[in-house]
């Protein structure tokens, strides 16, 4: 089991924090069909529990999801029993020859990999450029600076049966942000205590746009997935193989 989203917060960030799955599904969608992919295989990079993987189901696609989380690929099998799911890090898993690729909700910021902090995002967009028929997209979201303004921020949120405190800390200089993560999930009568922290990278825009370029893309830059707009300093690519 790895030490990021364990089952406790795998099925916290499930129950409690679908919206960004479900709200910019259709807009996701949109630009599949507008770039002449109303159907055939979307890998899908970080999956998570499996809600966008799920729409792409009901959507007539195939689905290959892949998360390094083994928790959240236990509940993605029940969630889309439909697709295939595999245990691994985006940074070493194979992927086959796909007519899109997505990878949703900030998933290349995070810095659970070894080899994002060596290589970035490079090597992500060239396997995916590879990995895509021509005329395929690659469709993601990713943070930029300035996610905490005062340097640090903390928040709290509550569920039915759990409740979740957590601090952000942005380091300016070296462009990177820290989450600390406690979580409490009642487990029969009882509540259990867990705690995780989670480092990701933030990139500007542009440097993005440089290297899907580098890589052999065209570029687009997005902010919102249709209808559904997103936050200050996130911004959605859609990156096509020519």
């Amino acid at each position: 089991m790895t030490d990021w989203y364990r089952e406790d917060l795998a099925h916290i960030h499930d129950v409690g924090h679908a919206d960004f799955a479900l709200r910019s599904a259709p807009g996701i969608l949109k630009v599949l069909w507008e770039n002449g992919i109303p159907e055939g295989l979307v890998v899908d990079l970080g999956c998570g529990s499996g809600l966008w993987a799920r729409e792409l189901l009901r959507a007539g696609y195939r689905v290959l999801g892949i998360d390094i989380s083994e928790a959240m690929v236990e509940i993605s099998r029940r969630k889309a029993p439909g697709a295939e799911f595999r245990v691994g890090s985006l940074f070493e898993a194979e992927i086959p020859p796909c007519d899109a690729a997505t990878a949703v909700s900030e998933v290349l910021n995070y810095l659970f990999d070894p080899e994002n902090e060596e290589r970035g995002l490079e090597c992500v967009f060239g396997r995916v450029y590879e990995a895509l028929r021509r005329g395929g997209v690659f469709v993601f979201d990713v943070l930029g600076p300035g996610q905490v303004p005062e340097g640090a921020s903390k928040s709290f949120s509550e569920g039915p049966d759990w409740a979740v405190l957590s601090e952000k800390v942005e380091d300016r200089e070296r462009g990177t942000m820290t989450r600390r993560i406690v979580s409490f999930r009642k487990v029969g009568e009882h509540y259990r205590r867990d705690g995780e922290v989670h480092r990701v990278r933030l990139y500007a825009p542009e440097e993005v746009e440089d290297k899907l370029g580098r890589a052999g893309f065209e570029v687009g830059t997005m902010r919102a997935y249709g209808r559904y707009p997103l936050a200050e300093n996130h911004a959605a690519f859609v990156a096509r193989k020519p």
